[in-house]
């Protein structure tokens, strides 16, 4: 109500068309994306105004008496255009294979994670490739990123994190000799925050238990030690940043993100977003573990433990326990035939 009050004082000051109902939901939808919570609005009245003055000028344009929620559509739609160059030129690249990223198929050890970028007036967000591989030896979790002092201080805690979760998960009862080294391809300018760490660990889990993951799903979400998953901030442009290369790729339905259940109250997605989920054409998928995420990714069971400290046959867990147990094995007999040499 409030708000709308200001959109009619703004009217009357500025002698403007005033809005109509449709008009005034969509000025109520734009505050509610700034602030990227649906049970807010923002007070960022300077940021309103702009579309205010811009969608009664679209109105007056095609001569309408009242403004209505296709011109404030239009003139959202104009103020992106005026500042996504390099989101456009970003999408160019994925587009022509220069950065290498796959929306379809299945591959171990490799997922889509997705940052956002800040341009100022603009946000927006884009895939990238995750990969991992995971051998026997005791160094845990190498982050290529950390090793170059290309990562900051959260992204690093996030990829500590994993180690942790590893060893309380499958490590109870044997040593944990594992390598994995982690990697973001194709970025060179550094990286930071820990919202995707749930996607590197689904890539070390697929690395471990041999199974693929899904390509034609992006993940976002950080993780804790003990596997449940946490919110994350831009989670709208992160959905759109992979659905606008999914879109020129062509929608097959199979076409999905993954996101912390907790940032479903900050969906604020653009209307042709919000279409194709209503018609199957893309999905978004809200999860509070690990293991609901890596069951969505590789369509096999998680696994839960039993009483006896091991996972059902043919399950995720399963495998990478299996796996880790053999690394164990044989480091433990390898070092074994190094200290009998010795005594020769």
């Amino acid at each position: 109500l409030k708000l709308a009050q200001f959109i009619s004082s703004f009217c009357r000051r500025e002698n403007a068309p005033h809005f109509d109902r449709t008009g005034v939901a969509k000025v109520v939808e734009y505050s509610s994306r700034l602030v990227d919570d649906q049970n807010k609005l923002s007070t960022r009245f300077n940021d309103i105004v702009e579309i205010l003055c811009e969608s009664a000028a679209w109105a007056e344009i095609e001569g309408s008496s009242l403004v209505k929620a296709e011109h404030v559509k239009k003139a959202v739609q104009e103020k992106i255009y005026r500042s996504n160059k390099y989101d456009n030129k970003l999408l160019e690249l994925l587009k022509d294979g220069t950065i290498i990223l796959d929306t379809e198929g299945e591959v171990i050890g490799q997922i889509n994670g997705l940052t956002v970028l800040d341009m100022g007036d603009y946000c927006f967000g884009k895939p990238t490739r995750i990969t991992a591989n995971t051998f026997m030896g005791e160094k845990g979790i190498v982050n290529i990123e950390r090793e170059i002092e290309m990562s900051g201080t959260s992204h690093t805690k996030g990829v500590l994190i994993l180690s942790g979760y590893i060893g309380q998960k499958y490590a109870q009862d044997i040593p944990l000799s594992l390598t994995a080294s982690l990697c973001f391809e194709q970025l060179y300018n550094g990286v930071d925050g820990d919202s995707a760490s749930s996607a590197e660990l689904y890539a070390v889990l697929s690395s471990l238990a041999e199974v693929p993951i899904k390509q034609s799903i992006a993940v976002t979400g950080s993780v804790n030690q003990k596997g449940e998953i946490q919110p994350i901030g831009g989670v709208n442009e992160k959905i759109e940043g992979f659905f606008g290369l999914c879109k020129e790729r062509g929608l097959t339905g199979k076409h999905g993100v993954i996101i912390p259940c907790q940032n479903v109250r900050n969906l604020a997605l653009n209307d042709e977003v919000i279409e194709a989920v209503k018609e199957g054409k893309f999905n978004i998928y809200a999860v509070k573990t690990i293991d609901e995420g890596i069951e969505i990714l590789t369509g096999k069971s998680a696994g839960e433990k039993k009483e006896d400290g091991t996972y059902p046959e043919g399950t995720i867990n399963y495998f990478v326990y299996e796996k880790l147990k053999k690394y164990a094995k044989t480091v433990a007999g390898f070092g074994k035939e190094e200290k009998d040499s010795n005594k020769d």
